[in-house]
C-alpha cells in the first residue's frame, strides 16, 4: 500500500452510503477532513448505485446490509455501469466468509465499522490504488486447506506474487519487479491457489490475506 502521505487525498472522489445518517454523516465528515472528495452520499443500495452512475468516483464505501440493495449485490451491480469505481464494504459484522463474498462480487476489500476511521481512510486509499484491502481482524484466521483440510505452505515467490496481485499489480508488473516472465509468475499463482484450494486467483488472494500469509 502507497503511503498516506505520497497519495492526493483530493483527487479521490467518494460515494458513502449507509442506512444510518449518523454513520453517513460521521464518516462523511471524517473522510472531508482527511482530504477526501466526497460527491454524494446515500441511504439504500439503488441511490448508492444512481450516485455511482452519476459521479463516477474513485471509491463507493457501501455498508453491507442496506435496503433495495445490499453491498454484494450493490457492488456486483457497480461493477457492471461503472468499473472504474471500486467498491470498498463497510460491514458492522466480523464474519471471515465475508471476505470471499465480497471479493466475488467485485469488491475491493471490507472495512470494520469498530475500527478507528482513520483505518477506513487507509483502507480507501489502498483500494483508490487498486490494491486490496481485508481488516486486520478478518485476516486474523490461519488458513488451512487441500483436500486433506492440512496447512499448506507458500514458497517465497508464492507469497510475493499474491501480495503483489492484491496490490493490483499485473503479470506483467510482477514479472518486471521479480526479473521473471509472466508465465512464470501465472505458474506461481496456479500453484499458489491449488495449495489453498481456491477456486479462483481473487479467492486465492482473499484467503491469503484472510490467514495473515500476505501483509
Amino acid at each position: 500500500m502507497a503511503a498516506a502521505s505520497a497519495i492526493d487525498r483530493s483527487a479521490t472522489s467518494v460515494v458513502v452510503c449507509d442506512d444510518h445518517p449518523p454513520i453517513v454523516d460521521a464518516v462523511s465528515r471524517h473522510l472531508t477532513q482527511a482530504g477526501f472528495a466526497i460527491v454524494a452520499t446515500a441511504a439504500d443500495g439503488e441511490a448508492a448505485l444512481a450516485a455511482v452512475e452519476k459521479h463516477r468516483p474513485s471509491v463507493c464505501v457501501a455498508d453491507l446490509r442496506m435496503p433495495r440493495l445490499d453491498g454484494l449485490e450493490l457492488a456486483r451491480r457497480v461493477g457492471q455501469v461503472a468499473p472504474e469505481t471500486f467498491v470498498l464494504l463497510y460491514s458492522g459484522f466480523s464474519d471471515r466468509g465475508l471476505v470471499e463474498d465480497a471479493l466475488e462480487a467485485g469488491a475491493r476489500g471490507v472495512a470494520i465499522k469498530d475500527a478507528p476511521l482513520d483505518d477506513l481512510a487507509c483502507a480507501i486509499d489502498t483500494v483508490a490504488c487498486g490494491g486490496l484491502y481485508v481488516d486486520p481482524v478478518l485476516g486474523a484466521a490461519f488458513v488451512t486447506a487441500g483436500r486433506d483440510g492440512g496447512p499448506k505452505l507458500l514458497t517465497v515467490r508464492e507469497r510475493d506474487v499474491l501480495r503483489m496481485l492484491a496490490d493490483g499489480d499485473s503479470y506483467a508488473e510482477i514479472g518486471a519487479t521479480l526479473f521473471v516472465a509472466p508465465d512464470t509468475v501465472r505458474s506461481s499463482v496456479r500453484r499458489a491457489t491449488t495449495k489453498l484450494g481456491a477456486r479462483t486467483r481473487t479467492h486465492a488472494v482473499a484467503l491469503a490475506l484472510r490467514g495473515a500469509l500476505i501483509p
